[in-house]
Order: structure tokens, then C-alpha cells, then sequence
């Protein structure tokens, strides 16, 4: 039988303070929840080989696709092709909070990154490593 899972995904995205969880991690995706405090980014970033889709759960903010910037309100959607240059900015008084899945995985399986710097250490030193494809 396969391994179900259940997030009340919202709920979970907002009780959590951390950078970035990954909550789930599956063959082909992986699903992610984010906190980004007030003033702060994801950071520019491109996954050469990775879609992504991010959905606002709180706060506001601002994607930005290549050049072209668009503002976020809860309930917004944005989907990334692979090898785009992006970035999601906060922008608003609050915590931007927001899940995300990446189609292949993205990140190591169960990583918590409580801060950005520590998630762009944990990638810099290896130790965030996508699991091998199945």
C-alpha cells in the first residue's frame, strides 16, 4: 500500500518560524513550506533542472521572474520553469509565509533551515543535497 500524507497546509506554513522545512519529499517533488521575515528574501536563485510553484499563505510580498516583478497577497500562485531567475521579497510588515514544491526535489529530505544564511550554508557546504532520483 502507499504511504499517504495529510498537511492542513496553511496551518502547518504558519506555524512554523523556519526559512525553510521541507515537509514532504516524494520521487518527482518535493513539498516545502517558507517564512521569509519582514525585509528579507529568498535571494536570487535559479534551479537548472527543477520546476517550482510557490503559493502565499501570509503577508505580502513580491516575485520576481527575470526582470519583471509582480506583487504577492495571500492566495497568490507562481509557478517557475526551470532555469529562470527568480527571487520572492518581502515586502510587507509581517512574516511572508508560503509553501513551495519543486518538481524534481530540490532540497536534502527533512532539512530545517531556521535562517537564510543557514540554508545558503547548508547548500554551500553540500550538507542540502536533493536525494538521488529513483
Amino acid at each position: 500500500m502507499t504511504e499517504q500524507h495529510h498537511f492542513p497546509i496553511a496551518a502547518v506554513a504558519e506555524q512554523s518560524a523556519d526559512f525553510r522545512r521541507v515537509l514532504w519529499t516524494g520521487r518527482h517533488c518535493q513539498l516545502v513550506i517558507m517564512t521569509i521575515p519582514v525585509g528579507e528574501e529568498i535571494g536570487s536563485e535559479v534551479h537548472a533542472h527543477t520546476d517550482q510553484i510557490l503559493s502565499v499563505v501570509s503577508g505580502v510580498g513580491e516575485a520576481v521572474l527575470g526582470d519583471q516583478a509582480t506583487p504577492l497577497v495571500p492566495g497568490d500562485l507562481v509557478t517557475v520553469h526551470a532555469g529562470t531567475r527568480h527571487n520572492v521579497v518581502n515586502t510587507g510588515p509581517l512574516p511572508l509565509v508560503l509553501y513551495t514544491v519543486y518538481a524534481p526535489p530540490e532540497h536534502a529530505i527533512d532539512a530545517v533551515h531556521t535562517t537564510r544564511a543557514e540554508a545558503e550554508a547548508a547548500e554551500e557546504s553540500g550538507e542540502d543535497t536533493p536525494p538521488p532520483a529513483l
